[in-house]
Formats: C-alpha cells, sequence, structure tokens
C-alpha cells in the first residue's frame, strides 16, 4: 500500500472525492475529478515529491486511472532510482 505522502499529494486533485470520502485502490480518478490539467500539475508534483522523473512509457491514461495503477507505476520509478 502507498504511503501517507501519496494520498496527500493525490487527494487534493480529487475536485469530485468529498473530504470524508474513503480513497482506495480502485478509485476512478477521472470520476474524483482528475481532469488533463490535473494530471500535469499532480505528475510534477509527485516527482518533485517522489525525486523521481516520470518516463515517457509512464505517461499513459492507464497509470493516471486509479490510485493503484499510480502507486504501482510511481513505486517502479522509485526502484529504478534507487538502483
Amino acid at each position: 500500500m502507498w504511503d501517507d505522502q501519496f494520498e496527500g499529494t493525490v487527494r487534493p486533485h480529487l475536485g469530485f472525492l468529498p473530504e470524508d470520502a474513503p480513497f482506495t485502490e480502485d478509485l476512478d480518478l477521472r470520476d474524483a475529478g482528475l481532469d488533463s490539467l490535473g494530471i500535469v500539475d499532480l505528475l510534477i508534483e509527485l516527482e518533485n515529491a517522489y525525486e523521481v522523473k516520470f518516463t515517457d512509457d509512464a505517461l499513459s491514461m492507464e497509470t493516471f486511472s486509479t490510485p493503484g495503477a499510480l502507486w504501482r507505476t510511481l513505486s517502479g520509478l522509485r526502484t529504478a532510482a534507487v538502483s
């Protein structure tokens, strides 16, 4: 599962998700309010927070579809950065 920083970074970009609603692995981020401009802002915030760079193959709608998909991609980038 992800760390608190991840949820704290992603949640503000979800304008349609009530503050008390659960942030689950399979939450549809687009339905929760993440649009294309939000994806760009979120991408920059995640790169800065986790000191990674999203590769071209990680920049897909699939990556930004759910918190679970996004965390898996981010975790893979973090692992690659440490290696």
